[in-house]
């Protein structure tokens, strides 16, 4: 008697046993088949365009170079379409106030983020129009962004690479509206602001001081131009943009966000939303080896900086390319590491926040312009 029963208890832990792994694999199954139709979800949500197949002109080769990979350039492009700005020439379509190339190179040790003014005054060549109907005209000098307006991503980069002879390899378009999401699904982004802007051209109003801004600020933050620039060209907005990337940068790859799962697929599917992409980087595959190689190369070796200006004379509210552009160009096609005149003044990813840089005794004006504090 007594044998059998010890026998029966023994035996009765295996149902429980049984329970637990069904219930472990149940959980398992509703994880994994989560994680697939977010993933699914995530990469549904990407824009796939067929840019480069509408370019026309010419392309620069690929430079080779000595590595187990290759460097690699992506175009990345701010496409607004704003009330008040959907007209250009008579047509209805999106501006690009912002165009940054980013360059990694081979080794994957660092990567520099170079901004285009919108308004340099450049050679366009002869592009598709980005409605269908006809061709753009080559122009023998040209607003920057005149390009994207008529001719969409493929003109652009058309015009890139002829300015630049470098080729590009991916190219990625962020809806001003998605930047918003994504600001927001972030919780916000540190910014710093030594005077309040009061700008009646842009309707936009930001309190002075050291805070987060929502996705709204945000915009108006990036946008500001007229009562926040020092001189009224592009050149302090590009600052404050390269400024507020780095801020926004580490936010995103910090704990608060990468440890929250709520707010990280928040994030993703924000950011996701907003982004059109070549068929090359419109996988999340492709990004999540993107990103890995990004975060490999490390926030101290993500340099923002500014193509060369000078003055462009026929205008005074243009800009033309100034002294060093070529030599800019050519140690990228060359994939080396860029000379100190074109990396002393960069913003650094891994600066963290708006203002943390000191302004020079008497820049005032400037640091406000940048949105530095003193």
């Amino acid at each position: 008697m007594g044998y059998h029963a010890k026998y029966r208890r023994t035996g009765s832990k295996r149902p429980v046993l049984r329970a637990l792994a069904i219930s472990a694999l149940a959980v398992l199954l509703v994880l994994t088949g989560t994680v697939f139709l977010a993933y699914r979800h995530l990469e549904g949500n990407i824009t796939v365009s067929p840019g480069f197949d509408e370019i026309t002109a010419p392309r620069p080769r690929e430079v080779e170079i000595d590595a187990s990979q290759r460097p690699v350039n992506i175009l990345v492009l701010g496409s607004d379409t704003r009330a008040g700005q959907t007209q250009v020439a008579g047509k209805s379509a999106g501006l690009s106030d912002t165009t940054i190339l980013l360059h990694l190179s081979a080794n994957r040790e660092r990567a520099y983020g170079v901004s285009v003014p919108r308004d340099l005054m450049v050679p366009r060549p002869a592009c598709k129009r980005r409605d269908g109907d006809g061709m753009v005209p080559a122009a023998h000098i040209a607003q920057w962004n005149d390009a994207f307006a008529l001719g969409g991503e493929a003109c652009t980069i058309a015009q890139f690479e002829m300015m630049s002879h470098l080729r590009v390899n991916h190219f990625v378009i962020v809806d001003f509206n998605g930047f918003k999401a994504m600001v927001d699904a972030l919780g916000g982004v540190p910014v710093c602001l030594p005077k309040e802007v009061n700008d009646t051209v842009g309707k936009i109003h930001l309190p002075a001081g050291s805070y987060e801004v929502t996705g709204d600020q945000a915009l108006d933050y990036v946008r500001a131009r007229h009562a926040i620039s020092v001189s009224g060209d592009d050149i302090s907005r590009i600052k404050r943009q390269q400024a507020f990337l780095a801020s926004m940068v580490h936010k995103a790859v910090s704990a608060k966000t990468l440890f929250n799962p709520g707010r990280l697929l928040k994030f993703l599917d924000a950011a996701t939303r907003s982004l059109t992409m070549d068929p090359g980087l419109a996988k999340l595959t492709d990004l999540f080896r993107l990103a890995r190689e990004l975060r490999g190369i490390g926030l101290d070796k993500v340099h923002f900086l500014t193509v060369p200006i000078a003055t462009y004379k026929p205008d005074p509210f243009r800009i033309a390319v100034g002294p060093g552009t070529d030599k800019l160009w050519g140690e990228l096609r060359r994939d080396e590491v860029l000379d100190r005149e074109f990396t002393s003044g960069a913003t650094n990813a891994s600066e963290g926040k708006p203002g943390s840089g000191r302004p020079k005794p008497g820049d005032a004006a400037e640091a406000a312009a940048n949105g530095l504090c003193a």
